[in-house]
């Protein structure tokens, strides 16, 4: 069987029999899959109720404190949130809008924008922090023993990079 992954849609071609998920693996899958549509919802939650500030948000001003000059290319910043560019220009214009971030032209090359967290966005940022990771620990965290903390990490970190820098399609 030859799968072939696009943004868009996964087509498999000469299908053969699959082989069908054991027990584990459909425990493994569906708590994945739970957590990946749950855990966003309740951290964004979170966030706003005590710092006030979207998950959305806060990943934007937390790459924006993370990259050289606390300031990155529109397109950048989109690709490192992961957020669509007319998503990640929207928070942008919120977060201007509050003092948070400015948004100028590029220095380099007059056709892209560059975002800057201000002094501002970054205390905001601070004071975020801790109601992230306390919210990171309650909703994830304090369910897994260290044990399991340490070989998650090694084994959704490999899946992770795979999914991220993997070949558009696989051979299976």
């Amino acid at each position: 069987m030859f799968i072939i992954c696009s943004a868009k849609q996964i087509t498999l071609l000469d299908v053969v029999a699959v082989n069908p998920l054991s027990s584990s693996e459909e425990v493994l899958w569906r708590a994945i899959m739970r957590i990946v549509k749950v855990v966003p919802r309740q951290l964004d939650s979170d966030l706003l109720r005590g710092a006030g500030v979207s998950a959305s948000e806060y990943t934007t001003i937390m790459h924006l404190s993370e990259a050289p000059n606390r300031e990155l290319r529109m397109a950048d910043l989109a690709n490192a949130t992961g957020l669509s560019p007319s998503r990640t220009t929207r928070i942008v214009d919120e977060l201007q809008a509050r003092g948070l971030v400015t948004k100028t032209a590029s220095y380099a090359d007059a056709r892209g924008n560059v975002a800057r967290l201000t002094p501002r966005g970054m205390a905001k940022l601070k004071a975020a922090w801790p109601v992230h990771v306390a919210s990171v620990r309650c909703r994830f965290l304090d369910h897994l023993d260290s044990a399991n903390v340490d070989r998650l990490a090694t084994a959704l970190s490999k899946v992770a990079a795979h999914l991220e820098d993997g070949p558009a399609s696989t051979h299976a």
